[in-house]
């Protein structure tokens, strides 16, 4: 079986797994030794189970990471950006099949995901997916062990968005909310695009080197650099 995601190692700690298969499914990132004890790995937005062209993302995904010396039941940690069902929908398999102890998202998108967030799911023909988030996020620090990541509340995309900073390496990972030349969608319920504005505003006056998208564009996927960051944001503030 074709495994579609390709592997980048960012530095010591940050592997990328970046989709690249024929239907949707996110990117993945995933910081690995940074917790104390057996499970000392940390995942963002684990994907899709199975997508709608019947890829088996979440093993192709555990297939990766295996390639990398990272096995999926030393997970500690899964954190969300948002809880649309191509992000979140492998918590259900965390959880169920190798006992994952905390899943993370914000009590927006939470309480999003409870709601209206049901019947955009069911207007894509999917459920919505099942898994109880044993911590909620906000603005703020999340220390993670060695690792110290800066939680940012950026709606728009989705009303919880959560983006991911991380001040030593200057690595952003944003989840929906921007891409390589493009931002998220705001005609989903939830969506809005004052929201965005605001958001990608909050995301451009960071100093990152690194911009770690939920998806590819025509342009590419990560955004590599201080100088493209800048421009990319730029670009971005010109579509409002």
């Amino acid at each position: 079986m074709k495994n579609y995601y390709q592997p980048i190692q960012l530095n010591d700690n940050l592997h990328c797994y970046l989709w690249q298969g024929g239907g949707n499914n996110c990117h993945t990132y995933l910081l690995a030794n940074v917790l104390a004890g057996k499970r000392p790995h940390v995942i963002t937005d684990p994907g899709h189970i199975t997508n709608e062209m019947g890829e088996a993302c979440f093993d192709l995904l555990v297939e990766a990471m295996q390639n990398d010396g990272i096995k999926a039941e030393e997970i500690g940690l899964a954190l969300n950006t948002h809880s649309h069902p191509d992000h979140c929908e492998a918590n259900e398999t965390l959880v169920q099949k190798y006992n994952v102890p905390y899943i993370a998202l914000s009590k927006e998108e939470d309480d999003f995901r409870r709601t209206t967030g049901e019947r955009l799911y069911a207007m894509l023909g999917m459920t919505a997916p099942k898994f109880e988030p044993f911590v909620y996020l906000g603005e703020g620090e999340l220390k993670l062990g060695k690792v110290v990541l800066h939680c940012l509340l950026a709606p728009g995309h989705s009303p919880g968005s959560l983006c991911f900073y991380w001040p030593a390496n200057k690595i952003l990972i944003t989840g929906d909310v921007a891409f390589f030349g493009s931002i998220g969608r705001t005609d989903f319920p939830g969506g809005s695009v004052a929201a965005l504005a605001r958001s990608i505003d909050k995301l451009a006056s960071l100093d990152a080197e690194y911009l770690l998208p939920g998806h590819a564009t025509e342009y590419g996927s990560i955004v590599k650099g201080a100088d493209l960051v800048k421009r990319n944001f730029q670009a971005l503030r010109m579509i409002f």
